[in-house]
């Protein structure tokens, strides 16, 4: 088992009984207070949200394979959203193992996958997915293309409205995305421990912690 835990923008936390993930943790960019947990690994979608705090176990940026206690980490190359294929894909994409459970974490990426990515990033239980959209991300049309290439069975939407911070362009409410899924929503609270999946895709609504 292990639990997620959303801090806002792309940061979420992902944690077991002896290790945790950090991801996105300059939240500073969006108008909130960085996260930083000691002895944590970071991880970043892209080099402009890595912290590199001292106190960190590990610093994860960019493709590559990383282990760590129960966690098994692949990180894929991606093209970032507003980006053209001839760009460099200065944007990583990862697939995260905990035990039998397949998590995979995107941050602000085409809304395309080639068939060479989907095969690297395999079976997925649980997608964590930007989807508040204004240009800066993916938005409600182009998460929900993502969802059914990938096809989990619980989705974890991030980077969306709120409030409380203070994002370089507006971003869409949440429910633009839940109806262009049409998926069921379920209240994760602010701490979501991931035991089993459900039997259809699923959103899952974790509360900024």
């Amino acid at each position: 088992m292990f639990e997620i835990e959303y801090k806002g923008a792309g940061t979420v936390v992902i944690s077991d009984k002896k290790n945790v993930v950090v991801t996105d943790p300059k939240l500073s960019l969006a108008g909130g207070k960085d996260v930083v947990i000691k002895d944590a690994v970071e991880l970043a979608t892209e080099e402009r949200f890595a912290l590199n705090s001292s106190t960190a176990k590990l610093h994860i940026e960019g493709p590559g394979e990383y282990g760590f206690g129960d966690f098994d980490i692949t990180g894929l190359a991606a093209q970032r959203h507003l980006d053209t294929e001839n760009d460099p894909k200065i944007s990583t994409m990862y697939r995260i193992e905990i035990g039998d459970a397949r998590v995979a974490l995107l941050g602000n990426i085409y809304e395309k996958l080639s068939e060479e990515q989907l095969e690297e990033i395999g079976v997925i239980d649980t997608l964590i997915i930007p989807v508040g959209g204004g240009g800066y991300t993916l938005d409600a049309t182009g998460a929900s293309s993502l969802v059914n290439q990938i096809d989990p069975k619980i989705v974890i939407p991030v980077h969306y409205a709120d409030s409380s911070l203070h994002y370089e362009v507006p971003q869409a409410e949440l429910d633009e995305f839940v109806k262009q899924l049409g998926a069921p929503v379920e209240d994760g609270g602010t701490k979501y421990k991931v035991k089993s999946l459900p039997d259809t895709l699923t959103v899952v609504k974790i509360a900024r912690s």
